[in-house]
């Protein structure tokens, strides 16, 4: 039976190629869905990792926690701690960190690096051994500076150049005078990272004098642990902590993996739908091959061999085509991964760089699946092979489905959906977070029970073309009978296509909604022109707003200065406001009250008013961060929002008990409204400083949706392979139906259907299959675009949904597409048949 085996898979070449095919396109998908999902993982990983070669042993400030109506603060690291730290015993050197945000302009005055990613920090003495010079010299003075060797390349600076850059003021303009190379994550990433001396250092980042961290080197012979005990016996307890290099490692390592957790989440799920599909192409494959072998299999069964015997030679054939399979599929996969790495950069996505990742379980996991799920999938069409009695098979009179599977089909694929159906709307009820884990299973078993009633529902919606296929007459009629004639096999055909469309579909109408959603919140809350702004969301200089009010064209600014408090114990951010414009610069929906911001007047967002208890009228006592009180009368309670919350007060009022006043933003009215000119005449009044963003309402739209932007790009990238999968899919699933009808192909020769005939009868069959896929895939987008928006809305009060109808459109041509591009080879095929060698196939 093995030899058996072995022969049959080498007898018919045409159609081990297809099934190879067939598998190789499941593996490639699930191993280039996980290598594409790695590598966007190990990016996102490696801009947040920082190296510890050089600390064995950190000092970090104590900060003392908010307690009663007191504030808690944090401490500075001193020089003298610097010096302890340097002479405790065991101790090779010390180094004093300070580090900041710092914007470097290229050439053409663009902020590089995307703010976030914008650092600053010092170059120690004249050879740190942090940061190795590739070239030039150590900085003195704040007119000298170093760069990293990537962000020079990608800029083009080179020593001697002059840079513009800033910290949180005025444009600085000093000379490069040395490139050096670093391990930060950051700069990989697509960052920058820019060294001045240490005094200068201290300086621009407002740390006279002190230190953000003191990094340790311990002497040959010394443990990291005997380390860390002598400073702390060396430095006091309540006012520094002290960290081995080993543990902040391994710290940074959990932190990323917690902060990657959502996208890891979100990467996985493409893995398991390329898993879903991937499945259903091989077994969809493997039905129609024993299908295609079930006289050849009684044959067996009538010369002795018995129905274990069948069994195993099918799952030999499987294991076979399975191994030939995973290994090309692999292969393919790998290079699907880098492809579609690659294509993000043509979508603008800011995605870190980084290198291609294949993992041991990329490996198994394609292993697993073409041979495994191979044979799983063989195993069933062959155990059920092996039942039919030989001479029934050889005879083509055993039954296809019976009644009783066909209604325990049915009823099986009802329930699931009625499940799904009820869990989804459940989860709506719910919203915000609780709703998001059941509203995930409801998804899943909505899609299983459609899947299951896909034959069922093919019948309904493939008769409905049938007055649009009457057009092409005898073939239309023919394409429409073939497609009904099996309808599990048109369900598996369909379903990749399905499952593809109805991902792409729900992402798009969310994407949509949120967009119109975060549109419709800028305009509704904003009456300012503009909203000015750190690139990397730090605080703006009070000398910002300043600037703006001395505008001819500026009609009315204001600030947005937040500042800590305890508010009944707890410990509460105060905003404050120019009382005076912030009602021209701004439209708040009001719950009760009006909005009168000034002297111990405020406003108070509904959601901590809610919290608190507060109403119109209300009184409460705010203790600030200088220690003194004050009581304040909430005039009103707004409606807030992502973009304005809180407990809003003058400025008058709130700065005098702030030491070091700064604003998160400044909003801006002039007399122009929006334009480019006066864009432009504000950057100009600001420096045309590269740190600082000038922004209208459109741009902050943008700026908010702009992670949403990418993981839908993202979403188009991972199933534009999907899409390619179902193409392919398609074409083999139709080639496999050309060859098991080739003796009903012959007959419509012989009496008289033309080539011609064939051809168009095949691509419609193709092209009515795949609408059927795209129309099921495009109803479940919209039904969980909507589901999904309904958890969105609960927390987001400018949520509605909006349908894309230009775009579900675009997708179902696409499928129309998909129908015509993969039905070209097989209806070529089918064409080409000689009629009598078909007739007398068997």
């Amino acid at each position: 039976m093995f030899r058996t085996a072995l022969r049959n898979v080498l007898a018919h070449k045409a159609r081990l190629l297809m099934t190879v095919l067939a598998v190789m396109l499941g593996v490639a998908f699930v191993s280039g869905t996980l290598v594409f999902t790695n590598t966007i993982s190990n990016a996102y990983q490696n801009s947040s990792a920082k190296g510890f070669d050089q600390v064995d042993v950190a000092v970090t400030p104590e900060s003392q926690e908010s307690e009663g109506d007191r504030l808690g603060t944090t401490p500075e690291l001193t020089q003298a701690q610097l010096d302890t730290s340097a002479k405790v015993p065991g101790a090779a050197n010390a180094i004093g960190v300070v580090s900041g945000f710092t914007a470097i302009a290229d050439k053409d005055g663009k902020l590089i690096g995307g703010g976030f990613q914008s650092q600053g920090g010092n170059y120690w003495g004249d050879k740190d051994p942090r940061y190795p010079l590739s070239e030039g010299s150590a900085p003195q003075g704040k007119d000298q500076v170093l760069i990293d060797s990537e962000t020079a390349k990608r800029a083009g600076y080179k020593v001697g150049d002059t840079v513009r850059l800033s910290i949180d003021g005025p444009v600085l303009t000093p000379k490069i005078t040395g490139i050096f190379t670093t391990d930060d994550g950051n700069v990989a990433a697509g960052g920058s990272l820019a060294l001045f001396d240490t005094a200068s250092a201290q300086a621009l980042f407002g740390k006279a004098g002190t230190y953000d961290e003191i990094d340790v080197k311990a002497a040959a012979g010394t443990s990291q642990t005997a380390l860390k005990s002598a400073l702390d016996k060396a430095l006091p307890k309540d006012t520094t902590e002290t960290t081995t290099g080993k543990r902040l490692a391994d710290d940074q390592a959990e932190a990323i993996a917690s902060s990657m957790s959502g996208l890891k989440q979100g990467l996985l799920v493409f893995a398991g739908i390329a898993l879903f599909v991937g499945t259903f192409i091989i077994a969809n494959t493997f039905t129609m091959l024993v299908a295609q072998r079930t006289k050849e299999l009684a044959l067996l069964r009538a010369v002795g061999a018995s129905r274990r015997q069948v069994t195993r030679s099918v799952l030999i054939e499987a294991f076979v085509v399975g191994t030939v399979a995973a290994v090309s599929g692999l292969v393919a996969g790998i290079g699907i991964g880098a492809g579609l790495r690659a294509l993000m950069g043509t979508f603008d996505a800011a995605v870190p760089a980084g290198p291609l990742v294949i993992t041991p379980g990329t490996v198994g996991a394609a292993l697993a699946v073409g041979v495994l799920i191979t044979m799983l999938a063989a195993w069933l069409p062959g155990r059920r092979a092996a039942k039919i009695p030989p001479v029934a098979a050889m005879s083509s009179v055993h039954a296809q489905a019976t009644v009783k599977s066909l209604v325990l089909r049915n009823t099986l694929g009802a329930l699931f959906s009625a499940a799904g159906v009820a869990v989804v709307l459940a989860a709506t009820s719910m919203g915000g977070s609780d709703g998001q884990a059941p509203m995930g299973l409801g998804a899943v078993l909505l899609i299983i029970g459609i899947f299951i009633l896909t034959p069922l529902l093919s019948r309904p919606l493939i008769a409905a073309a049938a007055p649009i296929l009457r057009i092409f007459g005898v073939s239309g009629k023919l394409a429409r009978q073939n497609s009904v004639r099996n309808p599990r096999r048109t369900a598996a055909t369909a379903s990749a296509l399905m499952i593809g469309l109805t991902l792409i579909t729900g992402m798009t109408v969310m994407a949509g909604s949120l967009q119109t959603a975060i549109n419709k919140m800028a305009s509704s809350s904003l009456k300012a022109d503009y909203v000015v702004s750190m690139a990397n969301g730090n605080s703006l200089s009070p000398d910002v707003d300043k600037k703006l009010g001395e505008l001819d064209d500026v009609t009315a600014t204001s600030p947005l200065r937040n500042a800590a408090s305890r508010i009944d114990g707890e410990t509460e951010y105060l905003t404050g406001v120019t009382g005076s414009t912030i009602g021209d610069l701004t439209e708040l929906p009001m719950d009760n009250g009006t909005f009168k911001v000034g002297g111990s007047r405020a406003v108070v967002d509904d959601t901590t008013a809610e919290s608190h208890d507060w109403k119109a009228g209300s009184t409460f006592t705010v203790n600030y961060e200088d220690g003194k009180k004050q009581q304040l009368t909430i005039s009103g309670v707004y409606q807030g929002n992502e973009m304005i919350r809180g407990i809003m007060l003058d400025n008058a009022t709130l700065t005098p008990h702030v030491e070091d006043p700064a604003d998160m933003q400044v909003m801006v009215k002039t007399s122009d409204g929006t334009s480019s000119a006066t864009k432009d005449k504000l950057e100009e009044a600001l420096g045309s400083n590269p740190a600082i963003k000038v922004q209208d309402k459109q741009d902050i739209s943008n700026d908010i949706s702009q992670m949403f932007t990418l993981m839908l790009n993202m979403l188009y990238g991972l199933l534009a392979m999907a899409v390619l999968v179902a193409v392919l899919g398609v074409i083999n699933t139709l080639a496999m139906s050309v060859f098991e009808r080739s003796q009903e192909i012959g007959m419509l020769r012989a009496i008289g259907l033309d080539r011609k005939g064939i051809k168009r009868m095949v691509r419609l069959e193709s092209l009515v299959i795949c609408l059927f896929g795209g129309v099921l895939g495009i109803g479940l987008g919209v039904f969980f675009g909507w589901a999904a928006g309904e958890l969105l809305a609960s927390t987001m009060s400018t949520y509605e949904l909006v349908l894309p109808w230009t775009r579900m459109a675009v997708f179902l041509l696409l499928a129309a597409t998909v129908g015509v591009l993969a039905a070209l080879w097989p209806a070529r095929r089918a064409a080409r048949l000689n009629m009598l060698t078909a007739i007398k196939s068997e």
